[in-house]
C-alpha cells in the first residue's frame, strides 16, 4: 500500500529540522451543498532546513519521529 502524500504551503520554519505545512482542501456541506475551504496543519521533518515559509512542498507519511511529527518533506514544487 503506497504512503499518503499531501501538498501544502510551509507556514513556519522556526523550529530546528521541522516545518509546519498547511494543507487545504475543499469540502461540501451535506445539506446545503455549498463548497467551502478547510485546512489542517502538519509538522513535517526537514533534515537540512532547506524549506522556508511560503514554499509549496509535498509531504509523505512516515513512522512517528516525535510526539507530533508523522510526516517528512519529500520535495519542493
Amino acid at each position: 500500500m503506497p504512503k499518503k502524500q499531501l501538498t501544502g504551503i510551509v507556514v513556519s520554519d522556526t523550529m530546528q529540522k521541522t516545518v509546519v505545512v498547511k494543507v487545504g482542501r475543499v469540502k461540501q456541506h451535506p445539506k446545503y451543498l455549498r463548497r467551502f475551504q478547510i485546512h489542517k496543519k502538519y509538522k513535517a521533518h526537514d533534515e537540512k532546513g532547506e524549506y522556508h515559509t511560503g514554499d509549496t512542498v509535498v509531504i509523505e507519511e512516515t513512522r512517528p519521529l516525535s510526539r507530533d511529527k508523522r510526516w517528512i518533506v519529500i520535495r519542493k514544487l
